[in-house]
């Protein structure tokens, strides 16, 4: 049986309430909602313009606090709202639930109970994705959706979609976010980490009815839509502002360099031949004309081929946004070598042919390619032989 009052108490004491939105679930909201109460009275729910009793049924828990609206504006909006009535009301935290029957309230002392050492974290009810009618949609969704938010955020997690989630959102008011449905959820997550705050994990239960029972408000082909075009610009603010970003913070911290010099530079059970190539791939891949991709396969290759990651990334960097422009301008001068009537510049005239930008195209590919490996073995060359000089290898010393 639920100690009702120690748990209450601690949602108090903690500025802390459940949000629960809801749109159609008239079936399902009942018994949520003496489920959540049974824990604690601090519960919000936001009406998304449902259509069905669901109106009703809250007149008969006074309660809870409601936030409602007559037309469907979807869960984005509904979680926003909440958010923001959330902080009106004075709380710091709310931890949010779907009205649809699938998470269980015995699962809010878990989330809860992480307040007590991360107050500035989203914490995120990990699913067990193996279970029972779990659908096989859901699974490919969920991997699909961990890999793009390791692109876009460097971190990696079990599950990034499911809904039962704890929000500082106290370290949030200042956030605005653009989606409006499903896909809010994901852009939450992802923004957030950019702003600095921590993500993380913890289990619990879920229930997914059979299939003839679930009910769901989620079309795949204009969602999944919705998702891939928010996830295509994630990923080039990812790679034009915020690697770059990081990277500039990177470089003007003192700890960086410590860090980089000893457990990168200075890492003994790593040879000197290894740690130049990583150098080496790093400027090739940053020079290499695949923009918005540059990094993400840089990593992939530093991976297959066991290089050090953190000198890799770090390498690839020569083309920082303020450099790009010495990049193109040195790829194109390089490629007059493959362009027998190929300029330094390119040609800056209103006059340009088709055959002209071809040529141009052509010579600014060939150029930047010749650029990437004349860069990047100079770069293995001159790390080798400094890494010779004033470090002893591994190898040698085995040998």
């Amino acid at each position: 049986m639920t100690d009702t009052t120690t748990y209450h108490d601690q949602f108090t004491a903690r500025k802390a309430a459940v949000l629960v939105p809801t749109y159609n679930n008239a079936k399902t909201l009942e018994g949520v909602l003496r489920d959540v109460l049974s824990y604690t009275t601090h519960v919000i729910v936001v009406n998304d313009g449902s259509t069905d009793n669901t109106a009703a049924i809250l007149d008969a828990f006074p309660e809870i606090q409601r936030v409602e609206y007559i037309s469907n504006k979807g869960k984005g909006i509904a979680l926003r709202r909440g958010f923001r009535f959330a902080i009106e009301q004075g709380y710091d935290y709310v931890i949010t639930m779907d009205a649809d029957g699938q998470h269980f309230a015995s699962d809010l002392p878990v989330l809860l109970e992480k307040l007590e050492t991360e107050r500035n974290a989203i914490i995120i009810g990990a699913r067990n994705l193996q279970q029972e009618n779990m659908p096989g949609k859901n699974t490919f969704a969920n991997k699909f959706s961990n890999f793009w938010f390791y692109v876009e955020t460097g971190l990696k997690g079990p599950d990034t979609q499911s809904g039962y989630r704890l929000y500082p959102v106290h370290a949030m008011r200042k956030m605005r976010f653009w989606c409006t449905k499903y896909e809010f959820e994901i852009e939450v997550l992802v923004r957030s980490a950019w702003k600095g705050l921590k993500i993380d994990w913890a289990p619990i239960k879920v229930y997914y009815p059979p299939a003839e029972e679930r009910v769901s408000h989620f079309r795949p082909f204009r969602d999944f839509s919705r998702i891939s075009v928010l996830n295509t610009v994630l990923v080039l603010i990812t790679f034009l502002y915020i690697k770059p970003r990081d990277f500039i913070r990177f470089l003007f911290k003192a700890e960086s360099w410590r860090m980089m010099w000893y457990d990168h530079v200075l890492n003994k059970e790593e040879t000197n031949a290894l740690k130049a190539a990583s150098v080496g791939l790093g400027v090739f891949m940053g020079i290499v004309p695949i923009w918005g991709f540059q990094m993400v396969t840089a990593l992939a290759l530093a991976v297959l081929l066991r290089l050090n990651k953190a000198l890799v990334f770090m390498s690839c960097h020569v083309s920082l946004p303020p450099m790009i422009p010495f990049v193109i301008f040195a790829s194109f001068a390089t490629g007059k070598i493959w362009v027998k009537d190929g300029s330094i510049l390119p040609p800056l005239t209103s006059n340009l042919t088709l055959d002209m930008i071809k040529q141009n195209l052509f010579q600014y590919l060939t150029g930047a390619v010749t650029l990437a490996i004349i860069a990047g073995v100079v770069a293995f060359l001159l790390v080798y032989i400094l890494l010779a000089i004033f470090r002893k290898d591994p190898v040698k010393q085995a040998g």
